[in-house]
């Protein structure tokens, strides 16, 4: 039986590769952050709690990784923790730089010194491109990394140190570089589910405004569940590398408002306000991926736009109606 060691197993990813793997058969470890508040993570993994073994640890945390490392030896490891909201980024960058840049290089030495035979996955981030973006309009493997916030600074060093490793320690350590994934596990901080949420509260007449930020940023959406897929398939090939995980199709926030708005029998117009305090100080204002590279080994994601959508609707309008 493979064993795999998933950090920020508690998250909406983490959570989504745990019961994965737990299906393909995998014994399944996982680190979670001591949290005054853990519902959401325990929520998360309630479908499998019984059947993964998880233990409060830190990515700053260098000796307390290595020690479970040593413990578990697994066979394959995916660093998906980290501080990914990418406005509060601005609020708090040495925190952010230290979890997702330091944090990554603590979970490589960890790995490098307990179990160099284990296989790798960084969590990186379309993010990384920032203002970049190719001639036909797609971001790829190859195109120029100019980020725009802190996220997507740290996100960066994240990404080049395991390309680092990798070459010095002969590592099979590999990047997948994610464009946004959303899921009804997605915290609704974040731009979708914080739409979806809204809009519901709206439709039953418990709120009366949204306030956003840049209406007119665009982004390429997938499905989580897709996208740990790809995840999992890049740590199964026989040398390790850098990929691109996206759908190819990008919308703006202004084109969700008004999906999730009209599915709802709403005008997102009559209610969506923008409000500066969510601008970021620097926009990064396109993103779409080419995932060509992903696709020739096998990937294809089974959510569409407008399906991922209208689960994450579903899941607030039972919420609400069970209230």
């Amino acid at each position: 039986m493979k064993k795999a060691f998933i950090t920020g197993i508690g998250g909406q990813d983490g959570s989504y590769l745990a019961e994965y793997l737990v299906e393909l058969g995998y014994e399944v470890h996982g680190i979670v952050r001591r949290n005054s508040t853990p519902e959401n993570q325990d929520l998360r993994l309630a479908n499998i709690e019984d059947k993964v073994s998880t233990y409060y640890g830190d990515l700053l945390d260098q000796g307390g990784l290595e020690r479970l490392l040593d413990d578990i030896q697994p066979d394959e490891i995916y660093n998906i923790a980290a501080q990914s909201h990418v406005r509060i980024s601005f609020d708090i960058p040495q925190f952010t730089v230290q979890t997702n840049a330091l944090g990554v290089l603590n979970m490589l030495e960890a790995y490098r010194r307990s179990c160099p035979k284990a296989k790798f996955y960084q969590a990186s981030s379309s993010e990384m491109f920032g203002l970049s973006v190719d001639d036909d309009n797609f971001q790829r493997e190859t195109t120029v990394m100019n980020p725009v916030s802190p996220y997507g600074c740290s996100k960066v060093f994240g990404y080049n140190i395991v390309r680092n490793y990798r070459n010095a320690y002969k590592l099979h350590a590999s990047n997948g570089i994610l464009f946004n994934h959303e899921s009804p596990r997605r915290g609704s901080n974040f731009v979708t589910n914080k739409v979806v949420k809204a809009a519901v509260r709206i439709k039953l007449g418990l709120q009366d405004e949204l306030e956003l930020g840049n209406l007119d940023a665009y982004r390429d959406w997938g499905h989580s569940k897709d996208y740990i897929k790809a995840m999992h398939l890049i740590v199964q090939q026989p040398e390790p590398g850098d990929w691109v995980v996206a759908t190819g199709e990008t919308r703006s926030v202004r084109d969700m408002c008004k999906y999730v708005f009209e599915k709802l029998e709403l005008n997102y117009k009559n209610h969506v306000v923008q409000n500066k305090k969510f601008l970021r100080p620097e926009e990064l204002k396109y993103l779409k991926g080419d995932s060509t590279r992903v696709r020739e080994l096998g990937w294809t994601p089974e959510y569409t736009f407008e399906s991922m959508m209208d689960e994450m609707i579903e899941h607030w309008v039972k919420i609400y109606k069970n209230d």
